[in-house]
């Protein structure tokens, strides 16, 4: 399989996700961060895209079909971070924004999303994330955790029968129930004294900061600090408050750097290989190098390839600094 670009840190694929999945390496990906087109909110103008399936459950079946190949290409202990969201049912209609769209035309993306019919009432929402989190786990993937994004900059809505959107779901999946799982990589400030202090395992013995590796089921209670606290600060939860970041380019449907970077960060091993099966302009690509990692990328559009190339890779880390 010959890639559309390579390099030391980056390896670049044009196509079917499916396709190119299953033309690679069992195991040869250590972390997958991905975010594949939300179902009936976009049309990115290219043939077989995916996102624009006939029904809900015809789109269920074809993340099902790639997430089976990507749980063969990543390795033992790697994990999968999805983050999808969710749509609402409608009478359809189609009126798609190309992918020439900008970013910043919000109007635009608002009124040119693609209506899909659907059997069920219009208003509906289609719990399209859990759907696919079922059908995931149906498959044999362990989900660890449903996390919330709160995007604190979300853009408001005209509803007046609902209320507004503001977060999407994040899925952490493993592949074994042993993993690797770096948690002091994405600590927080401790806020608030909870009890003293206490380093025990499950056995009961003294714990040294040392001795667990990432990855590690030891249990311990924090309080290196005398307060409760653990010295590196305490475990993010499942809700995390991070800002969306539309870029200039031409997909307007980009993932958040700081989401990406929470997800390499805790799941990726250090110098290991990060895959996103749905790379669009590569924000996952960009993280990834600015933490050590290599990259591997998948997409259907060129002009994304391309846009990503001339951008947030060309320079990696000198050219896009921080990426939180």
């Amino acid at each position: 399989m010959k890639p559309y670009y390579s390099d030391d840190s980056v390896t670049l694929h044009h196509g079917d996700a499916l396709d190119v999945l299953r033309a690679m390496a069992s195991g040869s990906v250590n972390c997958v961060v991905t975010s594949p087109p939300y179902y009936g909110l976009r049309d990115y103008g290219e043939p077989g895209q995916y996102g624009l399936e006939e029904t809900p459950a015809a789109y269920v079946e074809r993340m099902r079909d790639v997430f089976s190949e990507v749980r063969r290409v990543l390795a033992d202990d790697g994990t999968l971070w999805l983050n999808i969201g969710d749509s609402y049912a409608s009478t359809g209609g189609t009126s798609g924004v190309g992918p020439d769209a900008v970013v910043a035309q919000t109007r635009r993306q608002d009124t040119g999303r693609t209506r899909l019919a659907s059997t069920l009432p219009p208003k509906n929402l289609l719990g399209i994330p859990w759907r696919v989190a079922f059908a995931l786990q149906d498959d044999g993937w362990i989900l660890r955790n449903r996390i919330v994004w709160h995007k604190t900059n979300a853009m408001p809505e005209s509803v007046t029968d609902r209320l507004s959107s503001r977060s999407e779901e994040l899925f952490l999946f493993a592949k074994a129930q042993r993993y690797w799982f770096d948690l002091d990589a994405i600590r927080e400030p401790a806020v608030t004294a909870d009890r003293p202090a206490t380093l025990k395992t499950r056995g009961g013995s003294e714990w040294s900061a040392k001795a667990v590796k990432p990855g590690s089921t030891q249990q311990r209670t924090p309080g290196a600090d005398g307060l409760g606290h653990h010295a590196l600060g305490r475990n993010p939860g499942d809700v995390w408050l991070i800002p969306t970041a539309p870029f200039s380019g031409a997909h307007f449907a980009v993932m958040s750097p700081g989401l990406a970077r929470r997800c390499i960060a805790a799941g990726g091993r250090p110098g290991g290989i990060v895959l996103d099966p749905f790379a669009g302009s590569c924000t996952t690509g960009m993280v990834a190098n600015q933490l050590g990692r290599r990259f591997v990328g998948i997409d259907l559009s060129a002009k994304y390839l391309d846009l990503a190339l001339r951008t947030r890779l060309a320079q990696g880390v000198l050219m896009f600094g921080d990426a939180a």
